[in-house]
């Protein structure tokens, strides 16, 4: 990605299209270039006039005899392939904020095809097409079309949508949030969202970034670089696309391709990206991150001036990783020498209505010293009394001196206004309300916690190599059934392919049509239709549960022939049943195989207590995901309950994890259900179903 440097830091650029006609886009980027500040050389190219602002207008860029680093296409979509096929020799990097692309129609489709197939012939590099372009402040740069200039800072915002930049530039101006990139992929032919965190990854001036995607393209790609990326710079996303209406309004936008929001929770949690549930967490994430250093701990010390928000702060401490310090006697008698006897000294502590600035600045300095702790709060309300601006000035003065995390909760409309503008020009970060604030600092940690943890190699991920025997024997049972032009395994072929991943099945007895039942069944006893027909026995009434003698048997099969003639049948051992889970391979069309597992039976379709893994690294990254996940309970142990071996239900799901990797002819396997136990007995898959 080395040469996307001169893409985003061109020493000159061309703007074909540029116009001099008010309200167009080529007007608004040939004045952003000129007026801007832009240091590098602009050069005009439109065949219908001599001058643009006074400048020289070419009649086309091959007219243009000096170096061009940057071509910026304004033009109608059908003329864009044909101007960068002749510029391609000696241009190689283009901005195409021309739309009529895959966003549109089949025709769009085709000529955005037509144009990747020209940029990887020419090894072109193309922002687009479809996009609004991209501003760098430190560059006095905007070759975009959107007005103004942000502040130069340390934020990195890619957005697929270009209006919505637009309004997060407008909203960043009052929040006082500063700039290195503002980046829009448009339609991410060419340069997509794992390209630009390559990218920023090396530019030094980028601390955080920020995203806004309705699709991601390469997922595997994507996944692989965001690990990499976050594991020094944090990544923030908001995704859109949760609900099928909004991914059939993305498909018409974009043409991205919007995958499942749990899948896309996974992928998120696997690369280390925070996830902003919306436009406000986004916000207090970036701002956050900007303005400070992660908390070195996870003990949080609150003051405030009210005992309302108090306890609303104290309430969003509930199940997250940062928590409230407690004080030593230490601490307590220190701050009860200059606060009022009606004042609470625990954590949060209460400087009461009529604090000053003097009380906030001291119990600051005090709770400095606090040991262990790694973030400090300062909550406010406007009461009459109170000294917003000398209060905001007072924390401001203590945040130049201290290493602790510093942030501000000040509650209110017009009489706090001055003093939050104090504090964000002061690089301190100021939240609405109190949620809001400990939710972002739980964030900040726990992604500060993970990077730590990888750069110590308590977490380093282990490369995973394909077993080449076992990959050719379940090849093999595969070919076979594909021979058979079958679309499913049988559960005997199931059966095979699971031993060699450590998962355990009953034993059965195999029978083919028009057989006659074996002697020695024990009893009780399931029947099952075995069939590439009937994927969904239950539904069909293909299994026949807990026969219990040979008579039952002989009546179960007659009925199970009449059913289904023709078909395969397999008697397996009815198991005693004390908790059902559900485990399998999805294999998504962005990301590629997923693990599926959770509570199995009704509460499957119910209560849908599914999480999803992707790519685990070993048994113990499954088993932590077990341990976080929807059935964690499981693992608890709880009154009358003992736990059940997180262990053997992590090692089932790794071993389905290696299948996937190594046999990619498996569009889906469903375990449903897999007996579990909590009585020292392993676990059993009883169905295991295998579409090809």
């Amino acid at each position: 990605m080395s040469n996307l440097k001169k893409l985003f830091n061109p020493g000159s650029i061309a703007v074909v299209g540029a116009s001099q006609e008010s309200g167009k886009v080529g007007n608004v980027i040939a004045k952003n270039l000129i007026e801007l500040g832009y240091a590098g050389k602009v050069f005009f190219v439109n065949p219908k006039h001599d001058k643009i602002y006074d400048q020289r207008s070419y009649k086309s860029l091959g007219e243009i005899v000096e170096k061009i680093d940057l071509a910026i296409i304004v033009l109608p979509a059908k003329i864009v392939v044909p101007v960068v096929r002749e510029a391609a020799g000696r241009v190689k990097n283009f901005v195409v904020i021309s739309a009529g692309f895959s966003e549109t129609d089949e025709e769009g489709r085709e000529r955005e095809k037509e144009l990747e197939a020209l940029a990887e012939e020419k090894e072109l590099n193309i922002l687009g097409p479809n996009c609004l372009g991209f501003i760098i402040p430190k560059l006095n740069l905007n070759a975009s079309f959107a007005g103004g200039m942000p502040k130069a800072g340390n934020v990195s915002f890619v957005s697929q949508s270009g209006a919505l930049a637009v309004a997060i530039m407008d909203i960043a101006r009052k929040e006082n949030i500063q700039f290195s990139n503002i980046i829009s992929v448009g339609n991410k032919m060419r340069i997509d969202e794992a390209g630009i965190l390559e990218y920023l990854a090396q530019d030094p001036d980028t601390k955080v970034i920020g995203m806004y995607l309705e699709g991601i393209k390469n997922g595997p790609e994507f996944i692989k670089m965001a690990q990499k990326v976050s594991k020094t710079k944090p990544i923030i996303i908001i995704k859109a696309g949760k609900t099928e209406k909004s991914q059939q309004a993305i498909s018409s936008h974009t043409g991205a391709l919007a995958g499942s929001d749990d899948i896309v929770e996974a992928v998120f949690k696997k690369a280390g990206i925070l996830r902003a549930e919306n436009l406000e967490d986004l916000f207090a994430l970036i701002e956050l991150i900007s303005n400070t250093q992660a908390p070195k701990t996870n003990q949080v010390a609150v003051i405030t001036n009210a005992g309302g928000p108090g306890v609303l702060t104290t309430d969003a401490f509930d199940g997250k990783e940062i928590e409230l310090g407690d004080p030593d006697d230490g601490i307590k008698n220190r701050l009860r020498e200059f606060l009022p006897a009606e004042s609470s000294v625990a954590n949060p502590i209460d400087l009461l209505g009529d604090a000053m600035e003097d009380r906030y600045a001291q119990a600051l300095d005090v709770l400095d010293s606090m040991e262990g702790v790694g973030a400090l709060v300062c909550v406010l309300t406007p009461q009459d009394q109170t000294p917003v601006g000398k209060i905001a000035d007072s924390i401001i003065a203590f945040r130049n001196k201290t290493d602790k995390l510093v942030a501000t909760v000040f509650i209110g409309g017009e009489r706090v206004e001055k003093g939050i503008t104090k504090l964000k020009e002061g690089g301190i970060p100021n939240f609405s309300f109190p949620d809001l604030a400990v939710r972002a600092i739980d964030e900040y940690y726990a992604w500060n916690r993970r990077r730590i943890a990888d750069q110590s190699g308590v977490e380093t991920a282990k490369q995973i190599t394909v077993d080449a025997g076992r990959q050719k024997k379940v090849a093999a049972i595969i070919g076979k059934a594909r021979e058979e032009k079958r679309g499913a395994l049988s559960f005997p072929e199931a059966q095979k392919i699971m031993a060699m991943y450590g998962v355990k099945t009953p034993n059965v007895t195999d029978i083919a049509a028009g057989d006659s039942l074996p002697e020695g069944i024990g009893f009780p006893a399931v029947m099952k239709v075995d069939s590439d027909k009937v994927l969904h026995k239950t539904d069909k009434q293909g299994v026949i549960l807990n026969i219990k003698n040979r008579e039952e048997l002989e009546r179960a099969y007659a009925r199970m022939e009449d059913n289904f003639p023709g078909e395969k049948f397999i008697i397996q051992p009815m198991l005693a049943i004390k908790t059902e889970l559900i485990a399998g391979i999805k294999i998504d069309g962005i990301f590629g195989p997923i693990i599926v597992y959770g509570l199995g039976g009704i509460y499957t379709e119910v209560f849908k207590m599914v999480d999803f893994l992707v790519s685990p690294s070993s048994v113990q990254d499954v088993a932590d995901s077990l341990a976080q996940g929807k059935i964690k309970f499981l693992f608890e142990k709880t009154r009358g309950q003992n736990p059940y071996d997180i262990k053997n239900i992590a090692e089932i799901l790794f071993g389905l994890s290696l299948l996937a990797r190594e046999a990619d002819e498996i569009k889906e396997l469903d375990i449903n259900p897999l007996l579990v136990y909590n009585d020292g007995k392993e676990a059993v898959a009883v169905d295991v179903k295998i579409i090809i």
